[in-house]
């Protein structure tokens, strides 16, 4: 069985994951816009509705992951607030202008979190080069990588994440997403050697995670 991480966007989603066997929730805002910080009193709720871990996101905004001062203001504020939740890690990922790795703003936000955990999300499948991506994310303190691969889903970056998790070396997780479904996690776990996939199971292009495609993804 895979290791599964459910992003929800909505409180209803984040339960549907929970009551049917999710190892971790991403909690987000902003579905359209491919997920955005999450509201601080359904954070405050969910997390005492639930003993698994809930990975909180931390995006001001959609679009780019290059940030203006006030922006990177509000996303040290809103993290300081949500850690005094008592969630279990966060979401986030910025780049510079040149679409690399901002590695002084993002060390600043995984020192903020600490001790909880940071994933660096799918800005990395924006940022310039593979190998040296994920160094300096390495370098920057996070634990774990959402990513495709670089490529528009996974199906198209399998290539990619095996790599990745081959040039890892456990020294990072490699955690894999991006139009990952039940229907074909086994073939992407049996190529990339990954131990974590993350999924939205949204299955009908609605907002809300299907319990069947939650439970499907488990029993992998």
């Amino acid at each position: 069985m895979s290791k599964i991480e459910i992003a929800c966007f909505n409180p209803e989603s984040a339960m549907i994951a929970f009551e049917n066997g999710a190892d971790r929730i991403e909690l987000c805002d902003g579905l359209s816009e491919g997920g955005t910080t999450p509201d601080f009193e359904i954070t405050r709720q969910l997390r005492e509705k639930m003993n698994i871990p809930v990975f909180v996101m931390i995006r001001p905004r959609g679009g780019d992951f290059t940030y203006s001062d006030a922006e990177f203001e509000q996303m040290k504020n809103d993290l300081i607030r949500l850690k005094s939740l008592n969630v279990d890690g966060f979401v986030l990922g910025i780049l510079n202008e040149s679409d690399e790795v901002n590695i002084e703003q993002n060390k600043t936000l995984v020192e903020l979190a600490a001790p909880l955990p940071c994933t660096f999300h799918r800005a990395f499948d924006r940022a310039k080069g593979l190998e040296e991506s994920l160094e300096k994310v390495i370098d920057c303190g996070f634990k774990t990588i959402l990513t495709s691969g670089q490529k528009m889903n996974v199906s198209e970056g399998k290539e990619n994440l095996k790599k990745l998790v081959e040039l890892s070396n456990g020294r990072i997780e490699i955690l894999v997403g991006g139009g990952l479904r039940s229907s074909n996690l086994e073939e992407i776990r049996t190529l990339t050697k990954a131990g974590y996939f993350h999924s939205s199971a949204i299955t009908d292009g609605g907002a809300f995670a299907n319990p069947d495609e939650v439970v499907a993804l488990k029993s992998k």
